[in-house]
C-alpha cells in the first residue's frame, strides 16, 4: 500500500541573519537561526514544534507561511515549493495555509470590526462578494464558539480568550489544510488555555484541519499533536510521540522539557499538612 503524500514536507531549512559589523574589513557575523531542519506532516496528524524561546520556533513558523526567505532548503505545501510561486500563485495558495498568532490582541487591528477582520483572509483572495464574506464570517464566528450578532464589535469589546477565538475564526474561514499556530495560549490565563485548546481539538475534528503548533510547553503540545520535535539552538534534537518523550526522552535538553511540566501529587499536600498536625501535637 502506497503511503499518503505529506501535506508539509520541509527539508533541509536553514536561516541565517546578519548581525551588524563590528569592524570596517571583516565580514559581518551571523545568528544561525535555523541549521538543517527536516520534517514532514501528513494530512489529520498535528505536529508540534517544541523548544525555548531563541530555538527558532518562531523563524521556522514565518518560513513555513512564506513570510520569509530561508537562506537555504524548501517548504513544500500539497507538493508546491512556496518560496518559489510567483505572488499571485502564493496569494492563492494561502487559502490552503493559515496562521494563528500568540498575542490575540497584537494580531487584530484594534480600528476594524470583527466582521472585516475575520474576513479579511477572503478579501485578499478576492473571489467572494462583500454579502457572502458577512455570511461565511457569521458562520465561523458560530463556529468558534461566539455570535455572529458579534460582527459589529471591536476586539476590545472581548476577553483574551474571545479574542483568540476571533483569531482562530479568521484562520479557519478559508477551510484551510493547514493552520500554523505559534504559541497560541501562552498569552492567555491557564482557565482560557483549556478551553481554546479543547475548541481547537473540536475544529480539528469537525473539519479535518492539521495543526503546525509551536511552543514551549510539552503539556500543551501533548493535548493537541500526534507528534512532536524538539528544536534546539536552530537544530531538531528528538522527535517522536509525545508520549515517548514525557516518558523516554532521550536527549538532555527534552528531559530538562519535561521536567519543567508543573507536576501535581494527589494527597501529597495533605500528607504534608498531616505531618504538620502531628508536629503540633507532639510539641503541646
Amino acid at each position: 500500500m502506497t503511503a499518503p503524500a505529506p501535506l508539509l514536507q520541509v527539508a533541509q531549512l536553514v536561516r541565517h541573519y546578519p548581525l551588524p559589523r563590528t569592524r570596517l574589513f571583516h565580514p559581518p557575523q551571523q545568528v544561525q537561526a535555523l541549521q538543517g531542519v527536516d520534517f514532514t506532516v501528513t494530512a489529520g496528524r498535528s505536529l508540534g514544534i517544541v523548544g525555548e524561546s531563541g530555538s527558532g520556533k518562531s523563524t521556522l513558523a514565518r518560513l513555513v507561511m512564506a513570510l520569509d526567505t530561508p537562506t537555504a532548503g524548501t517548504v513544500h505545501l500539497l507538493g508546491r515549493n512556496l518560496h518559489t510561486l510567483p505572488p499571485a500563485e502564493l496569494r492563492r495558495a494561502r487559502r490552503d495555509f493559515q496562521m494563528v498568532f500568540q498575542d490575540p490582541y497584537g494580531s487584530l487591528d484594534p480600528h476594524h470590526t470583527v466582521e472585516r477582520i475575520v474576513a479579511e483572509p477572503l478579501r485578499a483572495q478576492g473571489q467572494v462578494g462583500r454579502a457572502e464574506q458577512r455570511e461565511q464570517a457569521a458562520q465561523v464566528l458560530t463556529q468558534v464558539g461566539l455570535r455572529s450578532s458579534d460582527l459589529g464589535k471591536y476586539p476590545h469589546e472581548f476577553s483574551g480568550g474571545q479574542r483568540q477565538r476571533i483569531a482562530i475564526a479568521r484562520a479557519l474561514i478559508t477551510r484551510p489544510r493547514l493552520i500554523v499556530a505559534d504559541e497560541p495560549v501562552s498569552a492567555l490565563d491557564v482557565s482560557v488555555q483549556a478551553q481554546v485548546l479543547n475548541l481547537m481539538q473540536d475544529l480539528q475534528q469537525q473539519f479535518g484541519v492539521t495543526y503546525l503548533l509551536i511552543s514551549h510547553d510539552l503539556a500543551v503540545v501533548n493535548h493537541l499533536c500526534d507528534d512532536v520535535v524538539v528544536l534546539y539552538q536552530g537544530r531538531i534534537v528528538e522527535r517522536g510521540t509525545p508520549q515517548d518523550l514525557f516518558y523516554n526522552a532521550q536527549h538532555p535538553y527534552t528531559r530538562a522539557l519535561v521536567n519543567a511540566v508543573p507536576q501535581i501529587a494527589p494527597g501529597r499536600a495533605r500528607a504534608r499538612r498531616t505531618a504538620a498536625g502531628s508536629s503540633a501535637g507532639i510539641a503541646r
